[in-house]
C-alpha cells in the first residue's frame, strides 16, 4: 500500500464507494464569501439534479475500504480478497481541492470502511474534514459518515464541519442486522442518530439567540438500507422509513437493491438480478410519505405487504379506493388533489392558485402540468369526465399498466441504478483511456 500513488487509491475507493447511495442534496443555502474556497448554494449534490435543472457532481469516496467486520453483504468485508487502500486526510484534501478548481465537482462525500475502531477511523474522518475546512478555506458542500461505536465527541466536532451526516441502517430489521452483519447492532447505529437529530435541534436554538453561531450538520441527515438481502416485506419496510422520518427527523431514507457481490451461501442467489423494480417503487412510495400525505398503513398492510411492481403505488392505491373517486377538480380539497394519480405537488398547488380565478377544464389541466393519461379516470371537471370511462378496478388497471408497461428506468448493465461519475463520459473513445490519459486531465494537462 505505501507504494501507491495517490491515483491508484483514488481508482480503488471511488469504485468501492459506488454501492453507498446515501448521497443527497445539501439543503443549505451559504455564499461565497470572498476569504473561503467555493459556496454551497441551496441545490442537488452527487450527480443529481438541483432544484433549477442543473446536474451537480461531487466527489464520492471512501477514506478507506480496510474493514474490520465481516458483513456477509459487504464487498469490503475482512475475509474478501479485494485490492486495499487508504487514503491520508491531506491526500483527500489535494483530491478535493484540485478538483474543485478544475469544475469537475461542488463538493465531496465521504464514507469509510472501519479501520482498526470506529474511534480510530472517525478521527480521521474529523481530521480531513478540519484540514479542509480550516486550512484550505473550503466552503464548499461536505457529506460525511458519522461511524456507529465511535466516540460521541469526535461525531459532534465533525458535525460543526460537515452540512450533512448520514449513519447507515444497513437492513431495514434488527433480525437481518444479526443474520448477515453479527459485529453491528442495531443500538450502535441508532444512537449516532439520536445524537445528530439531538445537536441539530439544540443548534437551530444556538443560531436563534446568535446569529453567528457556527452551524451543526446544517442540511440534517440522511440513512441508507439495503433492499432484498433479507426476508422483510415492503410493508416492513416502509414502516420502518416511517419510523425514522417521526422519530429522528431524517431528511432522506435511502433503498438500495441488493446486489450480490459475495459468494455466501446465506444470501439469496437473486437469479433475475438485483430487485431494481422493487427499489423503484419503494422510492416512489417514500416520496409519498414525504410530500403527499400518505401513510404507511394506507399503502400496505400485513394482509397486502408488497406494492405491485406493474402499477406505481400511487395510482394503486387510487385502483383499491374506487369509493373516493373521481374527484370534481374545481372543488376538491388540496390533500385529495395530491391523491390523484398524474397530478404532482406543483401541480396541485397550480390547480388551487388557478381555480380561483375560474371554473378549470381538461385543456387547463394539461397546461397545468397534469398528467392527464393517468388522471382521467379519476378526476372530473364540472362534473364530466374526460371520457367515458368506467370505474372498475380491472379497466382501469388494464390500462394503467398498458402505460406503466413502457415506463423507461436507468438501469446500468451491471444492475446499478447509480454509478461513480467518470472524467471522461462526455467523450466518445475508440479505446480506453489509459493510466497517462487519466492523470493528465486530473491535473488539467489535456
Amino acid at each position: 500500500m505505501d507504494d501507491m500513488t495517490i491515483m491508484d487509491k483514488l481508482g480503488i475507493l471511488s469504485d468501492a464507494a459506488k454501492y453507498d447511495v446515501a448521497c443527497t442534496s445539501s439543503g443549505v443555502e451559504r455564499r461565497g464569501n470572498g476569504r473561503d474556497m467555493g459556496n454551497c448554494l441551496s441545490a442537488g449534490i452527487c450527480h443529481s439534479f438541483s432544484a433549477d435543472g442543473r446536474c451537480i457532481s461531487l466527489l464520492k469516496i471512501l477514506f478507506t475500504n480496510e474493514c474490520i467486520f465481516d458483513c456477509k453483504y459487504c464487498v469490503n468485508r475482512r475475509s474478501n480478497d479485494v485490492p486495499r487502500a487508504t487514503f491520508t486526510p491531506e491526500e483527500v484534501c489535494e483530491l478535493t481541492m484540485q478538483f474543485y478548481r478544475r469544475n469537475y465537482i461542488e463538493g465531496l462525500f465521504l464514507s469509510s470502511g472501519i479501520i482498526r475502531s470506529p474511534d480510530f477511523t472517525m478521527e480521521l474522518i474529523y481530521r480531513t474534514l478540519f484540514l479542509l475546512r480550516r486550512k484550505h478555506r473550503f466552503n464548499g458542500y461536505v457529506h460525511v459518515k458519522a461511524i456507529p461505536g465511535a466516540d460521541a465527541r469526535l461525531i459532534q466536532m465533525t458535525g460543526f464541519l460537515a452540512d450533512r451526516m448520514s449513519v447507515n441502517l444497513e437492513l431495514p430489521t434488527a433480525e437481518g442486522l444479526r443474520a448477515l452483519a453479527p459485529n453491528k447492532h442495531r443500538k450502535n447505529i441508532l444512537t449516532p442518530m439520536r445524537q445528530i437529530q439531538n445537536g441539530i435541534a439544540e443548534n437551530r436554538d444556538e443560531i436563534v439567540l446568535y446569529r453567528n453561531a457556527p452551524r451543526f450538520v446544517g442540511a440534517g441527515q440522511s440513512t441508507q438500507m439495503i433492499i432484498g438481502a433479507t426476508p422483510e416485506s415492503d410493508y416492513q419496510i416502509m414502516s420502518v422509513a416511517e419510523s425514522l422520518y417521526q422519530k429522528f427527523e431524517l431528511k432522506r431514507v435511502f433503498y438500495s437493491a441488493f446486489v450480490n457481490v459475495n459468494e455466501e451461501s446465506t444470501l439469496p442467489a437473486l437469479p433475475g438480478g438485483p430487485p431494481l423494480l422493487r427499489e423503484h417503487r419503494l422510492y416512489q412510495a417514500d416520496w409519498l410519505l414525504r410530500f403527499y400525505g400518505f401513510q404507511a398503513g394506507e399503502l400496505l398492510d400485513e394482509k397486502r405487504p408488497y406494492f405491485n411492481v406493474m402499477l406505481d403505488p400511487k395510482a394503486d392505491w387510487a385502483v383499491r379506493h374506487l369509493e373516493q373517486f373521481p374527484v370534481e377538480i374545481n372543488r376538491a380539497s388540496y390533500e385529495m388533489i395530491l391523491r390523484v394519480p398524474g397530478i404532482g405537488v406543483k401541480s396541485a398547488q397550480r390547480i388551487v392558485k388557478a381555480r380561483r380565478m375560474g371554473s378549470l377544464d381538461f385543456q387547463a389541466l394539461r397546461k397545468i402540468g397534469v398528467v392527464l393519461k393517468r388522471a382521467l379516470y379519476f378526476i372530473t371537471c364540472n362534473g364530466q369526465m374526460m371520457y367515458r370511462t368506467r370505474m372498475q378496478e380491472d379497466y382501469i388497471v388494464r390500462n394503467l399498466t398498458e402505460e406503466s408497461g413502457r415506463e423507461k428506468l436507468s438501469f446500468g448493465q451491471d444492475g446499478m441504478t447509480y454509478r461513480q461519475m467518470s472524467l471522461f463520459d462526455d467523450f466518445h473513445f475508440d479505446s480506453e483511456p489509459t493510466v497517462v490519459d487519466r492523470n493528465q486531465a486530473v491535473f488539467g494537462q489535456l
